[in-house]
């Protein structure tokens, strides 16, 4: 499959993790809620490495791959714990949208990071898909 198959199967997963986890977070602390749900995440994941047989690979990851893939799970923790907070404290349908602005964050940092172009094309849905976000606050 292609990068952006991934990416729209990732869209639809996250769109339904949503409306899970605001479902399963009501009358659960969110911190519990996000350590149950890491939880789940490992074991699959784990699972999914053993079954496509990459297991053997692990031997083989560089101090720079782990040291950034270390990084990246703190920062996947920081984001899920405070998802599920705000998803405890407010309605599913203005958490998410506002959760995405991480798109423009992200965009903004791989120019300034990865050094990646951005097109014109690029930056105006960017600009359109943050404006829709930012409505769902008023």
């Amino acid at each position: 499959m292609s990068w952006l198959t991934w990416a729209l199967v990732s869209a639809g997963a996250a769109a339904v993790t949503a409306i899970l986890a605001k479902i399963g977070v009501q009358g659960v602390p969110s911190t519990l809620a996000t350590a149950i749900r890491t939880a789940v995440v490992v074991v699959f994941a784990w699972l999914m490495v053993v079954q496509a047989g990459e297991l053997r690979d692990v031997t083989t990851i560089s101090r720079r791959s782990l040291f950034f893939l270390a990084l990246s799970g703190i920062a996947t923790g920081v984001s899920w714990l405070a998802y599920f907070r705000a998803l405890q404290l407010g309605p599913a349908s203005r958490v998410a949208p506002i959760d995405k602005l991480s798109l423009p964050l992200t965009v903004l940092l791989a120019v300034l990071i990865l050094s990646e172009k951005v097109t014109w094309s690029v930056a105006v849905g960017v600009g359109l898909m943050t404006l829709g976000a930012l409505c769902t606050l008023l």
